[in-house]
């Protein structure tokens, strides 16, 4: 189903890339972006976040925190799978590790154990292995319903889709498409947090959004060491990480003290 709805999208995405040219050359197609933001906030607004409040309002936050850890423990496989694609085989193994521990000792998954027994936790998936073998982002694209992607970004959505362990569950489709909702109205309580800091620090949301898009996929793309980019002078997010810390842990100086002994004394004139 994933798969249907992107096709046309991306055909109509790279049809458009032709005709229309934005401020941001990373960003032609902006027109079209900010109206299918514009859908997907206003989508948003009407039923994702108030279905997710009341999701919170009804749901304990134990009970919460054990979807969080279930849905990320079926992530791990599509971690796994593009860790291999990727070459990573270091990798393989512990995201390997990290599933088995929690499907075993985590009740299925709902008890985060491998994070307690220090298993490290990462996420890849199609969208990152095809820019780990040098395929470029292609355009900023904004999808109805999905939000950020890219013309690199968006086929990996279809993949990442058809490689879940949920894809291949054999259950009624009510029971799957009740376990999908589930997953995004948790995923998008999980976001409540974050979009205070937003509405506080964005003045433009749709740049905001799009330009830290694009630099975590940079990011997560080159583990967390991405190249310097030589056509901008915008930094990354992890020297803006490494700079906070450093504001943090330096004080500010005083202003320096001017002893009266180091006045010098007028001079009276001949």
């Amino acid at each position: 189903m994933t798969a249907r709805l992107l096709i046309p999208l991306l055909l109509a995405a790279n049809t458009l890339c032709g005709c229309a040219a934005g401020p941001n050359p990373r960003d032609p197609m902006e027109p079209f972006n900010r109206k299918v933001y514009a859908f997907n906030d206003g989508l948003d607004k009407a039923v994702l976040k108030p279905v997710a409040k009341g999701y919170v309002a009804v749901v304990p936050g134990i009970a919460r925190r054990g979807v969080t850890n279930f849905f990320n423990n079926l992530g791990v496989l599509v971690t796994t799978l593009n860790d291999a694609l990727q070459l990573k085989g270091t990798k393989v193994p512990v995201d390997i590790a990290r599933f088995l521990t929690n499907i075993f000792f985590g009740l299925g998954g709902l008890i985060d154990v491998a994070t307690e027994l220090k298993i490290e936790y990462r996420k890849e998936d199609f969208g990152q292995t095809l820019g780990y073998w040098g395929v470029g982002s292609g355009p900023y694209l904004v999808l109805p319903f999905f939000g950020p992607s890219s013309t690199r970004d968006a086929p990996g959505l279809a993949v990442d889709f058809v490689t879940s362990p949920l894809y291949y569950w054999d259950a009624d489709w009510e029971v799957r498409w009740a376990v999908y909702g589930l997953d995004v109205v948790n995923t998008r309580a999980n976001l409540l947090g974050a979009e205070k800091f937003l509405d506080t620090a964005a003045m433009d949301r749709y740049s905001f959004l799009r330009d830290t898009y694009l630099q975590r996929r940079e990011y997560l793309i080159h583990d967390g060491t991405p190249p310097a980019d030589t056509t901008t002078k915008q930094k990354s997010l992890k020297e803006l990480e490494e700079e906070d810390l450093r504001d943090e842990q330096t004080p500010s100086p005083a202003a320096p003290r001017i002893e009266d002994e180091q006045l010098p004394l007028p001079t009276a004139r001949e």
